[in-house]
């Protein structure tokens, strides 16, 4: 009797063995390759924490209007007024100046977090880091900016760079930890390249704040080394103004210009022939450019 139990313990013994090496073969064959290393997230420029790295493409267009609060249109792939050479294309509701200080603080995070990836931030933090307040109506504002852009879709043809994507891919709160989650489609990079943007500079922009054509003004002669003259119709249409009338939105450019020169130590004036004239120092990546361009026109060094 113990020899027969013996034996049909060895022999579950046995059957054990050869079931588990059985399932561990079919485990290794159904395991597949090592799966490639994750691709590098892409890199935006390193600009420094005392300005923001915007497309040119976009501060010298509508798509962030200087308009005023209130209802929103819809936009469905709606041509956007941009400067020449720029082509805009816009499904989504429309973007006001408060709309791209959420955008420009999101690509500020980007530039460190990685374009592609999650980026986490509390709206407390973003709220003070674009000069507002942190009170219940303004963490739920955020909301509905962020919302806005992830709604906004746009197809930018600016020379050779293009791109046709969301403003911001994809976004969330996360209800554990409280923190809003972005990410922001690495594509949007084609959009920069090594001249396609420009470095704006962001404590004269918050000293703008709740004055939407000024913003709009400061975005756009920031992408110009040597603003050249542009007539007062020019600018109306360009940044996206609701004035019915061009006198009236005269007078307000006016104002708008004063207080941009107050923010940066610019000087400007309107002529005989309705030419806005800006005069600025340019930064000094726009110096550089400034001598690489007589250099090339030239075909040699300038003294």
């Amino acid at each position: 009797m113990v020899g027969r139990q013996l034996k049909s313990l060895d022999e579950a013994l046995a059957w054990a063995r050869q079931r588990a090496a059985a399932a561990q073969a079919s485990a290794q064959a159904s395991t597949p390759a090592e799966a490639p290393p994750p691709t590098p997230a892409v890199q935006l420029p390193l600009w420094p924490e005392p300005v923001r790295g915007v497309p040119n493409s976009i501060l010298r267009s509508a798509l962030f209007g200087a308009i005023r609060r209130g209802k929103r249109a819809f936009m469905q792939r709606q041509e956007i007024a941009s400067y020449e050479g720029v082509t805009i294309l816009q499904t989504g509701p429309r973007l006001d100046q408060a709309d791209l200080d959420v955008w420009e603080q999101c690509l500020h995070l980007a530039r460190t977090g990685g374009l592609g990836l999650e980026i986490r931030f509390t709206g407390h933090g973003f709220l003070k880091a674009i000069g507002r307040g942190t009170g219940k109506s303004q963490h739920e504002w955020l909301k509905g900016a962020l919302s806005r852009l992830m709604a906004s879709v746009v197809e930018v043809q600016d020379g050779k760079r293009a791109y046709a994507g969301q403003l911001i891919h994809h976004w969330y709160r996360d209800d554990d930890t409280g923190r809003h989650v972005i990410v922001i489609n690495p594509k949007i990079a084609a959009l920069y390249g090594s001249d396609g943007w420009t470095q704006t500079e962001w404590g004269q922009r918050l000293a703008l704040k709740r004055q939407p054509l000024a913003q709009w003004l400061h975005g756009f002669y920031s992408t110009h080394a040597q603003p050249f003259p542009i007539k007062v119709q020019t600018i109306h249409r360009l940044c996206g103004s609701e004035a019915a009338r061009l006198d009236h939105f005269r007078s307000e450019l006016r104002d708008a210009l004063a207080a941009l020169a107050e923010a940066t130590g610019w000087t400007w004036d309107i002529d005989g022939a309705d030419l806005v004239h800006v005069r600025k120092q340019p930064t000094a990546a726009q110096a550089r450019h400034l001598i690489h361009r007589t250099r090339h026109s030239t075909g040699g060094d300038t003294a």
